[in-house]
């Protein structure tokens, strides 16, 4: 199960949880039936760990907020956007390396 450092992020707090966020934000879109999804799922939380403080791990289940997998283009899934002050500065589909995605929310957080 997801760590107690990600946060579930639906189409109602959005805006609270990832726009007006002060650090940056990585939305990991999934879908319980998406093997990949469950593949990168213990990096996640491994990741969210390491960035308390730092950044933000956040999912949105593309079944039950398909608004925002509209509103954002999301076609394949595991897609990971990341988002600072409330904009795309980042974004991977499929399966990432915990190298990847060290790599994109370092840039993030230096930019």
């Amino acid at each position: 199960m997801a760590s107690n450092h990600i946060v579930t992020v639906t189409e109602q707090n959005f805006t609270e949880k990832v726009v007006n966020s002060t650090q940056p934000v990585l939305v990991d879109f999934w879908a319980e039936w998406c093997g990949p999804c469950r593949m990168i799922a213990p990096v996640l939380d491994e990741l969210a760990g390491e960035y308390v403080g730092k950044a933000t791990i956040a999912k949105v289940d593309v079944d039950k907020e398909q608004g925002l997998a509209v509103q954002f283009g999301i076609s394949g899934i595991p897609a990971l956007l990341i988002f600072k002050k409330g904009q795309v500065v980042s974004q991977m589909v499929g399966a990432q390396s915990k190298t990847n995605l060290k790599k994109a929310l370092e840039a993030a957080l230096a930019a």
